[in-house]
């Protein structure tokens, strides 16, 4: 028998199904407009193969910006077998927040990811952290050592662009001190992810974004003859790549690095510690999708792999003594 539905309740039906959408389409990462990237060209794998240990014209510096701490199940997974048979429990795990700045001699200064803002000195918190965030996060722990604005006040030249690993908090919290009109660049969808802990950190990244112009995404393109979802050249003379990472986010990308005294991998968080690099194990808890995070994983620790030379730059953590 066919049960009727009288006309309120389909209209509830109807205003309830609406609105779980309009939540959907609410959980978004930001609300910040995009663009695509005008800057880059899509990659060769063969040519970045072909070139990868050979010396670039890019000066390089790693820059520890911030101490800090957070949950260790954020940073790795603990459910992964090799973790359990570890013995690794959740604690607190010490991290740091690094500043990478990228010097080309023809195109200017660029940093991988924004460091800390101004802000984060204040004692009594920096204003644009919703208060849940600032708890959920743990900011009071972190240390900061120099600020964005303070790095960028000691520079010759004007910063000419940020490429940032992907849109997470400890990785846009410098954005603020970067001068309006530089240029900032994203992966390809990283700010549509939808969850519903976006409902209490979106207006945070709002707020870190807001000065800024669009956010200009990487024209990633497949290939499968390539073991990463995408490559770009991003000046066009095989100095720099930008690789997209998915898994930990869905724009994630990491970023090779020709530089004067060698080859360096900017893997960002597809890998926070030095513990999950070497175990080949995924982040935890901070992690989107556990599957193709290992993937991007996989495919960036085989290529460290084939050619040694390559300094590894973790998200959080150092391989060697700092």
């Amino acid at each position: 028998m066919t049960r009727f539905i009288s006309s309120a309740q389909r209209f509830a039906i109807t205003l309830l199904t609406m609105l779980s959408l309009l939540s959907l389409a609410g959980c978004r990462v930001s609300h910040h407009p995009t663009e695509s990237a005008v800057l880059g060209r899509p990659g060769d794998f063969a040519q970045l193969r072909a070139l990868i240990e050979e010396p670039g014209p890019v000066s390089f510096e790693r820059v520890v910006v911030a101490d800090w701490s957070v949950a260790r199940s954020g940073l790795i997974n603990l459910d992964h077998p090799r973790a359990k048979a570890a013995g690794l429990e959740d604690a607190a795990e010490p991290i740091k927040i690094y500043l990478y700045a990228l010097d080309h001699p023809n195109f200017g200064t660029f940093l991988v990811d924004s460091g800390v803002e101004s802000g984060f000195r204040s004692p009594d918190g920096n204003p644009r952290v919703a208060a849940l965030v600032e708890v959920a996060m743990n900011t009071q722990a972190l240390v900061v050592h120099t600020t964005t604005s303070e790095w960028l006040s000691k520079q010759a030249q004007p910063l000419a662009g940020v490429f940032l690993t992907h849109l997470h908090l400890d990785h846009v919290m410098g954005l603020p001190d970067v001068p309006g009109s530089t240029p900032i660049y994203v992966g390809p969808g990283e700010t549509e992810s939808s969850a519903f802990l976006n409902l209490f950190s979106r207006g945070t990244i709002d707020r870190m974004l807001a000065q800024a112009g669009p956010l200009r995404e990487w024209q990633f393109e497949r290939d499968d003859n390539m073991p990463f979802a995408g490559l770009v050249d991003v000046f066009g003379d095989a100095s720099v790549w930008a690789i997209h990472t998915p898994g930990h986010t869905p724009g994630h990308t990491a970023f090779l690095v020709r530089a004067t005294d060698g080859p360096k991998l900017l893997v960002g968080d597809v890998s926070h510690t030095k513990w999950g690099w070497q175990n080949d194990v995924e982040p935890g808890t901070f992690t989107s999708d556990h599957a193709l995070n290992a993937e991007s994983l996989h495919a960036l620790r085989a290529l460290s792999r084939a050619f040694p030379a390559i300094e590894v730059h973790l998200g959080h953590q150092a391989l060697s003594a700092e």
